[in-house]
């Protein structure tokens, strides 16, 4: 079980998840959010990225971020400036996400140590360590006709970023996520486009899908209708690769057409690794539970979520970052409640963006690190 930890800087708190159990590689999940909405965009993000500088040189000293996730109120004046002043040598996605607590930005950062990151040559991030090279993408994007050949496109040229590393979409890629500018129109391209190149691929209902989170978001500039995220890992089995399916809550998402799993868990010697995807009130049967009520779908989806980590033998407790989706601005304080109530202390963040279906109002996905000793694998 990790450890939490809260610190409260002038103008931001950030909230710390601590794995320290590991053989040699220690884990962070690091979540800042921004104190005073009054301040102005660069005001607030100068005040998460000092955050930040602190928490790397005092907090977790030899801990070096390998993916960071920029959530935004307004990507059309906000983008580049991250750009400009976030210098850190991971994959880095920025995405218009607003942060639902009345400020412009949030950050959420997986840090690590003893791992050797650099940037490989056809331009995904490696963080290296024994024999598994984690490979981190983040902000893909392209400016294809339509959203159907922007995530072909994204999809095929990202199984040409993996052989240049000797990798495989199949074998190798454990998450994906899908940023959707306007999902209830833009959606059904990606979905279809993935569908394809999967199949291609050899990734069926057959055989298994890749964890993601599809989900409304946007860039700054309006003709970027997907964005991707990656995370894939050289180095491991099939064997180590668990996927998970909550069966007695959860429907195969093939029965309603589309291609990703339920969650993903990863062994190594020392820990397992819990991806969740994108979950919300669903049932057995693919039909959305408890429609036009925010607090009874947010109870469902919370349950959804535990039996699935409970199928990797993992709970709430190993749980290390949470990001909630909201449809509806107007349902912030009631979920922000329940969130409080139930997870204080463990880094989250509640952002606008609505999921891919119009009557799901509320998404969570989350990441579970827990502690093992399995002598099968090498640890991480």
């Amino acid at each position: 079980m990790g450890k939490l930890q809260t610190i409260h800087f002038d103008k931001a708190d950030a909230a710390i998840f601590r794995f320290e159990e590991g053989k040699e590689v220690k884990e962070y999940l690091v979540m800042i959010t921004v104190t005073d909405g009054s301040l102005s965009f660069e005001q607030q993000a100068e005040s998460v990225l000092d955050a930040f500088s602190s928490i790397r040189k005092d907090t977790l000293p030899g801990a070096e971020a390998i993916f960071k996730r920029y959530f935004l109120s307004d990507s059309a004046n906000q983008e580049d400036f991250i750009f400009s002043e976030d210098f850190s040598e991971c994959a880095l996605s920025v995405i218009q996400q607003p942060p639902l607590n009345g400020t412009k930005i949030a950050l959420l950062a997986y840090m690590q140590t003893n791992m050797n990151i650099s940037l490989g040559e056809c331009g995904l991030y490696r963080a290296s360590h024994g024999k598994y090279r984690h490979i981190w993408g983040g902000s893909a994007h392209n400016m294809a006709a339509n959203t159907e050949y922007q995530t072909r496109l994204l999809l095929n040229e990202y199984i040409v970023q993996l052989t240049q590393e000797n990798c495989k979409l199949c074998d190798n890629c454990i998450r994906t996520w899908f940023f959707v500018n306007d999902v209830d129109l833009n959606y059904g391209g990606v979905v279809r486009a993935r569908n394809q190149v999967f199949f291609t691929q050899g990734l069926t209902q057959k055989t298994h899908f890749i964890s993601s989170t599809g989900i409304g978001g946007r860039q700054k500039d309006t003709n970027v209708l997907a964005q991707m995220d990656t995370y894939a890992i050289d180095g491991i089995s099939q064997e180590q690769i668990q996927y998970l399916y909550g069966a007695t809550h959860l429907n195969r998402t093939s029965d309603y057409g589309v291609s990703f799993e339920r969650g993903t868990a990863v062994q190594y010697g020392d820990r397992r690794h819990v991806f969740i995807s994108g979950t919300a009130s669903i049932d057995n049967k693919g039909q959305i539970v408890y429609p036009g009520d925010i607090r009874k779908q947010t109870g469902r989806m919370m349950e959804n979520v535990e039996v699935l980590l409970k199928e990797a033998d993992c709970s709430y407790d190993d749980v290390a970052y949470m990001i909630v989706y909201l449809r509806d601005v107007a349902d912030y304080n009631v979920v922000k409640n329940i969130y409080e109530e139930k997870f204080k202390g463990k880094p989250y963040v509640i952002v606008h963006a609505p999921v891919c279906r119009p009557g799901w109002l509320i998404e969570m996905e989350c990441m579970a690190i827990k502690d093992l000793k399995d002598s099968r694998f090498e640890a991480l």
